[in-house]
């Protein structure tokens, strides 16, 4: 993913805490430069106070949507409508949706059909069908989590409970099998971005990690190397299965 890619921000002020701004939108910066951000709700309920002082510091503009008829999330119609607008706009690559909101599930497929990045962001209530219509998602505790804790707490292996361990060995030892050379090595980021496709909300930090080659040493199944880039001022990872794993097979 380019970080050059242009994002619009569209938060659901209904369903996320204002708490979790800064790291909403410094975790997105790592994909591209952020053009629009809005964050919608009924800005007349006390509720929504909080977020007065945040939206001033981070240059959020807030949309107001007043709630006319009981049960129903004005809202949320309003991002949908203002997605759309911005994407007949062409002005940017990708969407980042921050709700635990399952209504924005056809949003996020319909932006995706449009050729758009959707990263989602929500809490870890948010449904998988959401989760599953995103490029990738992030889960808001653990971007909390992973900032301010050095050292892992059991909410990190949250995400272990949705992709358990053994699926995701059994998957990189397909992405493995399926893109190595012939002496069975492939690139780390290889791995990622590969598990990311078959699991967006896949996040080493979910984990307890913060780099995706600790969290593969620390599986027990794989074999690591580095080399030097052509010009000197890198390194390149690369992963293998276990020789011994693959003797005993």
């Amino acid at each position: 993913m380019s970080n050059d890619n242009r994002f619009a921000v569209l938060i659901d002020a209904d369903n996320v805490s204002e708490k979790y701004i800064k790291f909403i939108l410094d975790e997105l910066s790592n994909d591209g430069v952020i053009t629009y951000k809005r964050i919608y709700g009924d800005w007349t309920k006390p509720a929504l106070g909080s977020w007065k002082s945040v939206l001033l510091e981070h240059s959020i503009t807030p949309i107001q949507q007043y709630g006319y008829t009981t049960g129903k999330n004005a809202t949320d119609s309003a991002m949908i409508i203002d997605a759309m607008d911005i994407l007949y706009t062409g002005n940017v690559e990708g969407f980042c949706i921050v709700s635990s909101d399952s209504d924005f599930t056809r949003l996020a497929s319909r932006l995706r059909e449009a050729g758009k990045v959707v990263v989602g962001m929500g809490e870890k209530k948010t449904p998988s069908p959401f989760v599953a219509a995103c490029n990738k998602f992030k889960y808001l505790e653990v971007l909390a989590q992973a900032t301010e804790c050095a050292a892992p707490t059991e909410d990190a292996a949250y995400a272990s409970e949705r992709i358990p361990l053994d699926a995701i060995r059994k998957a990189m030892r397909t992405i493995v099998d399926e893109t190595s050379d012939d002496d069975g090595w492939t690139s780390v980021s290889n791995i990622g971005n590969i598990l990311i496709k078959r699991y967006p909300d896949f996040d080493v930090r979910n984990y307890g990690f913060k780099k995706l080659t600790r969290f593969i040493s620390s599986l027990n199944a794989f074999e690591i190397k580095s080399v030097s880039s052509k010009d000197g001022n890198g390194k390149n990872i690369f992963v293998r299965e276990s020789r011994k794993l693959t003797k005993t097979k």
